[in-house]
């Protein structure tokens, strides 16, 4: 069903016209002297979330996923779905699991399987990006292709551990397997008259 977002014309466009500018605002909220702190990931899936939502209907759209459920950030009629989001000139790789401990790291690595579709949003500021949704097919085929070394990312020993990633080399071919569905986005920056702590504001200002 959610394959349907990338062959509507009337979607794709204005995918193509808003999203680079909602995920401006997303990161003008999560910024503080300049730089931009690490809730915008969830701001930025909480955009993608509801813009499923805004297509597909709240009735289809599950957001109440069980935290032992977690590569699944949603469900659109009780599928499955990985949402990821990466800023970069050219596709790097995606982050499967958030972790600072390395033994986590080593077990996940080992016993990690694909087990759902990957809605990817690639942010490209000043280039062009898109939106892409990556069957989960696909994910299995590209693990077994390249094997489990390549396909995966483990931290190097004696860093501060962030987790395990997808390779670079797995997420840039699975972008371009004739599997995988794409919206090509120009991510262009406009001038944004907005004010992170207005609609906060707001709600102070209102008399009770």
């Amino acid at each position: 069903m959610i394959r349907t977002l990338f062959h509507n014309p009337n979607t794709i466009r204005k995918i193509q016209e808003r999203l680079p500018y909602i995920f401006q605002v997303a990161e003008i909220d999560s910024s503080r002297a300049g730089k931009i702190g690490m809730e915008v990931g969830s701001l930025r899936e909480r955009i993608l979330i509801a813009l499923l939502i805004h297509v597909f209907g709240a009735d289809t759209v599950e957001t109440e996923i069980p935290i032992t459920e977690p590569e699944v950030d949603v469900k659109v009629n009780d599928n499955p779905i990985s949402i990821k989001t990466i800023t970069g000139k050219t596709l790097p790789g995606m982050k499967l699991i958030w972790t600072v401990d390395r033994e986590n790291a080593i077990y996940f690595a080992n016993n990690y399987c694909p087990s759902c579709d990957i809605l990817l949003a690639h942010i490209n500021w000043g280039g062009t990006g898109g939106l892409f949704l990556i069957p989960h097919q696909a994910q299995l085929d590209m693990q077994k292709e390249l094997g489990r070394d390549m396909y995966l990312k483990l931290p190097k020993p004696g860093t501060n551990p962030r987790g395990v990633e997808m390779s670079f080399t797995a997420a840039r071919q699975l972008a371009k397997d004739p599997r995988t569905s794409k919206i090509p986005i120009r991510w262009v920056k406009q001038d944004i008259d907005y004010n992170a702590y207005d609609r906060w504001l707001d709600y102070w200002n209102e008399e009770v």
